[in-house]
Parts: C-alpha cells; structure tokens; sequence
C-alpha cells in the first residue's frame, strides 16, 4: 500500500514550496530531488505567497524564526488554503520559547494545516501547553510506557486542528484523531543529523501533494521513507565513516528507493 505513495511523487513531480530554516535549506531541497519532487524556497514577502500560488504544497518551519518570517508563513499559509493544496507546519523548538509557540499556535489558529510534523515536546507544547525548554531536540522520548498516552495527545491535537499529526522520535506516530500507524522504521543515529525532521517535514509535503485526498496515509509514508532511508544509510557506512557521510547517504537512499522497497522495508502497526 505504502509504496504507492512514492511512486506517485515519482509521477507528479510536485512543487513544494518551503519556507524553512537557514540550518538545513539545502539538504531539504536536495531531499525532495531525490524523492521526486521539485523545491522552491522563497520567503521575501514581496513574493512568498505568490511562489505558493503556483505551487502544489507548502512547508512552514520555525528552526530559525524571526519576526519579519511570521506575516510571511501567514500569506503563504492563507494562499495555501485558498489554493486548496497540502500545507505541513514543522513547529521547530515550540515550548523552548515563548515567541515559537505563541507563533506556532497563531499559525495553528490562521491557517488549516494538512498535517503537523514534530518531536514529542513540540506537540506536547502544542497540544497542552506544556513546553520543555529544550531547544529543537525532544524533551520526552515515546516509549513502550508512553505511547499510549503520547498516541492519545496526538489523537486529541489532530481531532482540535484538522490535521493528520505526525510525532517523531524512536517510534513513531502518525495519526488523523481516528486512526493511527505506530511505524517502527528509522535508526538512533539520524539524531546526529542536523535537520532529517526539517527534511521529513518538506517529504511529507511531496507526498501529501502528490495524493490528495490521502493525507493520513501519504503522511505514514513519507516518514516510513525517511526512516528507512536512515536504516539503508546506516547499513552502507563504512567503519571510518561518520555522520556527514551518513547525511549524503540517507540522500541517495532516498534517491534511489524504489516503491517496492518501501512496501517491504515499512515496518508499522495499525491502531
């Protein structure tokens, strides 16, 4: 089933506008080449929401957030939902300060959100205001403890937003407020790349683009991809190696991925 979904990225070939952070802007436009799509990034206000216009989706990530940025995601976002193309909110650090997540919750509040992408802290910020100030990097990990109740807060912000949410971390959890696919792929070691979330977030945007009307779904595929791609990269390592060379091969995991592969390789459950 899963597999499907890449393989309609490969056929459309959809545009994805990405206002992201400065850290990893590169590699998530390099990301969604490999998968098929084609990025754009531009965030000058003098055009950010007409780049969206002619685009079929949108990624807003607050990593490296800035005053001038938020009236910018705003238009684009709006544009978004007048356009009726997939928009992915990344909601980078919210809880860490109170400009992210007074900033995440207003986009929340102005704009509907196909899917929200995040750590555990993040949603939690968002979902129950309880923040952790700990930066980008998840303040609680998902647990065979925990997941119930970590599936539950996702289950809860879903059905508040409209959004397919997505939680990231060593399992993760993908759900519409309904149903939910506990997906089990990925490796530790993709915690020391800089910005696999950043790109993970402009994927799910290809995918979701790419098979409208199947968000939920598009979304457990797109991180069922990514991790593993992780595993893939992980496996081709060679013992001097270490993870800028592991950065360059989740990339041409990625790239050369085939449909079938990922039908095999998705490890998840249904809940």
């Amino acid at each position: 089933m899963l597999g499907a979904f890449l393989q309609a990225v490969r056929q459309a070939h959809p545009l994805i506008h990405c206002i992201t952070n400065y850290v990893t802007v590169n590699d998530c436009a390099n990301l969604l080449l490999a998968a098929g799509a084609s990025p754009i990034m531009a965030d000058a206000p003098e055009e950010a929401a007409e780049i969206t216009a002619r685009s079929q989706g949108l990624t807003l990530n607050l990593g490296t957030l800035q005053a001038g940025r938020v009236p910018v995601m705003l238009a684009s976002g709006r544009q978004a939902n007048r356009s009726g193309i997939p928009a992915v909110l990344d909601p980078v650090g919210a809880g860490a300060s109170a400009f992210r997540t007074r900033t995440a919750r207003q986009l929340l509040e102005e704009v509907r959100f196909a899917v929200i992408r995040g750590n555990l802290s993040e949603i939690q910020a968002l979902a129950a205001g309880a923040g952790h100030p700990c930066g980008v990097d998840a303040g609680d990990r998902i647990t065979p403890q925990t997941l119930d109740a970590a599936l539950e807060l996702a289950r809860q912000l879903a059905r508040r937003t409209g959004a397919v949410v997505a939680v990231t971390g060593e399992t993760d959890l993908v759900t519409d407020g309904r149903a939910a696919f506990c997906i089990h792929n990925g490796h530790p070691m993709m915690r020391h790349v800089t910005g696999a979330g950043c790109q993970l977030s402009c994927l799910t945007a290809a995918f979701a683009a790419a098979s409208p009307g199947q968000t939920l779904q598009a979304a457990a595929a797109a991180v069922c991809a990514m991790g593993l791609c992780g595993e893939i990269a992980y496996a081709r390592l060679a013992p001097q190696e270490g993870n800028a060379a592991y950065r360059d091969k989740i990339l041409d995991a990625v790239y050369r991925l085939t449909p079938a592969q990922l039908e095999e390789g998705a490890r998840y459950e249904l809940r």
